[in-house]
């Protein structure tokens, strides 16, 4: 049984409604600039990779963006991390909210759907493939593993007991979906999960129904404020044991269900609370938390308007270059596929604009990219 519930009777609302109205306008103006923007799709698609890498920093881990670029393209230049692979279940949880229309994170089926186990570290979304091998006794997996700038055709040249571990991660988890998929679509059974990972104790589903209860009794309140005490409601209640980052894509996508943001953008909310202080965010008075809450979501639009100047900027000196190219360059592409990501690596873009590596190294001097990486090997590029 769930040892304390959320209360929504003592609500600080005379504090809140100024901060709510300047959330609200915050959202409106970075809606407003995306929704008309020629960068608008390749800033969104950045803010999936940003907010991804904040998540796993406001829970207390790093992970380089550069890394998540190249892992998500399948060009790793090491075995991947727990940590990296639990950025790309957010990355690929984000992706999926925002290609279903805007109320079905919120559904029955969009919850029981994003909190399965088809989103877990090391096992791909359902909409998702990887393919597995048998390798030395151990799995491999072809989606998770592969060359770093095309050098590369498995893990022969890093650390031998990472990749291991790596596999060991990829085979549990591979094993646990199996046995979820082999259940009833009704409700897990808490003494069928394995003790070593799960607290049997913690029932799930008991605290996802208060959860709901609260998005339910709040379903008449100004989206901000709503969104605010539903995600503090999930922290409060600590729903899910492995998953407290998919709360807070839940509250996103409170957001873009009430139109404060374009219809395939999820506010970044992780990356505006990545500054606040952890002391504010965490604190033993609501109050205190959820203004914290709100400043986060008024730090992600402010944060979103500055990234979406300067990638404006930088488009219009990268198309200063076109002048006088021919018709058949393949310039344009590239320019589109920088806007994109935030970090292009040579066998990214010899797959985009389907070329040699040699070819694709010409073609990223040809437009004066800026190298972020300072290595001599497993180079990526992006724009200044």
């Amino acid at each position: 049984m769930i040892s304390m519930r959320y209360d929504l009777a003592k609500l600080p609302i005379h504090t809140l409604l100024q901060p709510v109205s300047d959330a609200g306008a915050a959202l409106a103006r970075l809606d407003e600039r995306i929704a008309r923007s020629p960068v608008g799709q390749g800033w969104i698609e950045r803010s999936h990779f940003a907010d991804a890498c904040a998540s796993l920093w406001v829970d207390g881990e790093l992970v380089h963006l550069e890394d998540l670029v190249l892992h998500d393209a399948g060009a790793d230049i090491r075995a991947p991390s727990h940590e990296l692979t639990m950025a790309r279940d957010v990355l690929r949880a984000r992706r999926r909210i925002a290609s279903q229309p805007p109320g079905w994170a919120l559904s029955i089926d969009g919850v029981r759907s994003l909190r399965g186990h088809d989103v877990v570290a090391g096992v791909p979304a359902a909409s998702d493939s990887a393919i597995s091998v048998a390798k030395g006794g151990m799995v491999v997996d072809l989606d998770t593993v592969g060359a770093g700038e095309g050098e590369r055709d498995g893990l022969d040249d890093a650390d031998p007991l990472a990749a291991a571990f790596a596999d060991i991660d990829a085979a549990l988890a591979r094993s646990e979906t199996a046995l979820a998929g082999a259940q009833s679509p009704g409700r897990r059974r808490v003494r069928d999960r394995d003790p070593f990972i799960y607290d049997l104790d913690w029932d799930e589903d008991e605290r996802l129904d208060e959860w709901r209860s609260v998005l339910d009794e709040t379903g008449g309140l100004p989206a901000a404020l709503r969104t605010i005490i539903v995600l503090d409601a999930w922290n409060t209640l600590q729903v899910l044991q492995h998953a407290p980052w998919l709360g807070r894509l839940l509250a996103a996508a409170i957001l873009r269900q009430a139109g404060l943001t374009t219809a395939a953008h999820l506010t970044a909310i992780n990356l505006g609370l990545k500054s606040i202080a952890v002391d504010r965010r965490r604190h033993p008075g609501r109050n205190t938390r959820l203004l914290a809450l709100l400043n986060g979501i008024v730090a992600a639009a402010d944060l979103g308007l500055k990234e979406h100047d300067r990638l404006a900027l930088a488009r219009q000196v990268l198309e200063r270059r076109l002048i006088g190219r021919r018709a058949s360059s393949k310039l344009p592409k590239l320019i589109d596929l920088v806007m994109a990501r935030p970090l292009v690596s040579t066998g990214m873009v010899a797959e985009a604009l389907g070329v040699t590596p040699r070819a694709a190294l010409r073609i990223v001097e040809e437009l004066g990219l800026r190298e972020m990486t300072g290595r001599g090997r497993f180079r990526a590029w992006g724009v200044i």
